[in-house]
C-alpha cells in the first residue's frame, strides 16, 4: 500500500451495512468482508477508529414513532450498536488484528468504558478501536457519536460509508438527473437538507473544521484508495460547492 495520507481516521459504518442480503441482523460474510478490507490497511500506518450504527437490529427513533418512550427506545438502539461492535471485533481479532471495543454505557464484562486518553493510547499502539453505544445519551444519533469521537481523538477525517458513491443533489435512485458533488460545504449540506449526516453531526464537524468523505462501501478497496489520497466519493468541508466536473456552483 502507498504511503497513507491520513494519520488518524474515524470510519462510520451503518448497522444496515452488516445485514448483507438479510432483512435483519448480522451477515457474517459481510462482516468478514469488511474486516478483511480493514486488515489490508492495518499496516499502512494509519490509525483507525470505528463507529457502527444499530439499525440492522433496532432503531430507537422508529420504535419511538410507534409509541415506545423515546429514552428507552434510544437506549435499546445503543445496545444494538454494542452487538454489532462485538461482532466486528470478534472477526477482526480472528484475523490477527488487535481490537478494542469501548462503550459509552458501562458494561465491563463486554467492553472497556469509553476513556478518551485510553482510546488514543490504543490507536498509538496500533490497535483498532470500536466505539459502541453512541454518545451514551438518548436523542443523539450514531452520526453525532462519530463526529464527537472523531473530534475527541483528534481524527484527521471522518470516512462515512454508505450504499451510494457520494453526495447527490437528490436521491440518485429516484432521480436519474441527480448531480453528484465532488466537494460540498458543511453549510450547503445543512441548507439543502442533504442526507449526509444529521444536522448536529454536520454542525460539530463544521465548528471543528473536520472534513467528511462520503463513499460507497459496496466497492471493495475504496477505503484503501481514500487513505492513499485518491479522490473517492464526495468531500464535505468548508468553502464553495463544486459539481462533478469541478466547476464552482452558485449557492
Amino acid at each position: 500500500m502507498a504511503r497513507a495520507r491520513y494519520r488518524r481516521v474515524l470510519l462510520k459504518l451503518s448497522g444496515e451495512a452488516l445485514m448483507g442480503g438479510k432483512s435483519f441482523g448480522i451477515d457474517q460474510k459481510i462482516v468478514r468482508s469488511i474486516a478483511s478490507e480493514l486488515k489490508e490497511i492495518f499496516r499502512s500506518g494509519t490509525q483507525i477508529a470505528v463507529v457502527i450504527g444499530g439499525g440492522n437490529i433496532f432503531r430507537g427513533l422508529e420504535a419511538s414513532s410507534e409509541g415506545m418512550e423515546r429514552t428507552t427506545a434510544d437506549y435499546m438502539g445503543m445496545l444494538a450498536t454494542v452487538l454489532n461492535s462485538l461482532a466486528l471485533q470478534n472477526v477482526l481479532e480472528g484475523m490477527g488484528v488487535p481490537t478494542r471495543v469501548q462503550s459509552a454505557i458501562e458494561m465491563r464484562e463486554l467492553a472497556e468504558p469509553y476513556i478518551r486518553r485510553k482510546a488514543v493510547r490504543h490507536l498509538e499502539k496500533g490497535r483498532f478501536v470500536i466505539f459502541a453505544a453512541g454518545t451514551g445519551n438518548p436523542y443523539f444519533t450514531t452520526d453525532t457519536a462519530a463526529a464527537l469521537r472523531a473530534v475527541e481523538i483528534g481524527a484527521d477525517v471522518i470516512l462515512k460509508a454508505t450504499k451510494v458513491d457520494g453526495v447527490y443533489s437528490s436521491d440518485p435512485v429516484k432521480d436519474p438527473s441527480a448531480e453528484k458533488f465532488r466537494e460540498i460545504s458543511y453549510i450547503d449540506v445543512l441548507n439543502k437538507k442533504l442526507k449526509v449526516m444529521d444536522s448536529t453531526a454536520i454542525s460539530l464537524c463544521m465548528d471543528n473544521n473536520l472534513p467528511i468523505i462520503v463513499f460507497s462501501l459496496l466497492k471493495r478497496g475504496n477505503i484503501k484508495k481514500i487513505l492513499e489520497g485518491q479522490k473517492i466519493g464526495t468531500l464535505v468541508k468548508g468553502g464553495a460547492v463544486y459539481g462533478k466536473r469541478g466547476k464552482k456552483k452558485n449557492n
